[in-house]
């Protein structure tokens, strides 16, 4: 059984990734890792800290009831987002790594966010770029 990756965040952008994921998950038969990534630091504070557990209880009913197989996981190592992303697709031999992208000025869109552009240079697997609706 092969493992998708999936990165949230709780934005339009995460929502999207998470629905590409099970839906990935669901026509490869493979198990789906989502994966929400934060630095730490003064800005994660206890309130933060909770409101995103609360946040990954809610994905965790969600992929329940989706009938997936799944493993989330919350990080909060002072890492990058992009580093975990990459880390745990790597120890988990992913076939697919999902993220969101956020949509972006016309100037914008010339640079990519260095996370997203991170994952898509050196993930260790195909990369599924989404847009939020």
């Amino acid at each position: 059984m092969g493992t998708v990756v999936v990165g949230y965040v709780p934005k339009p952008e995460g929502e999207a990734a998470l629905a590409a994921g099970i839906n990935e998950a669901k026509l490869r038969g493979s198990k789906l890792v989502v994966v929400n990534s934060h630095r730490g630091g003064q800005e994660f504070d206890g309130s933060a800290a909770r409101a995103a557990e609360d946040e990954m209880t809610g994905i965790q009913k969600r992929l329940d009831e989706a009938g997936v197989e799944h493993d989330v996981r919350q990080l909060v190592r002072g890492f990058e987002p992009a580093e975990d992303l990459i880390s745990i697709a790597e120890a988990n031999g992913a076939e697919l790594l999902v993220i969101g992208l956020r949509r972006r000025s016309p100037v914008g869109k010339l640079i990519l966010g260095s996370n997203a552009q991170r994952v898509l240079l050196d993930a260790p697997c195909p990369v599924l770029a989404v847009k939020a609706q």
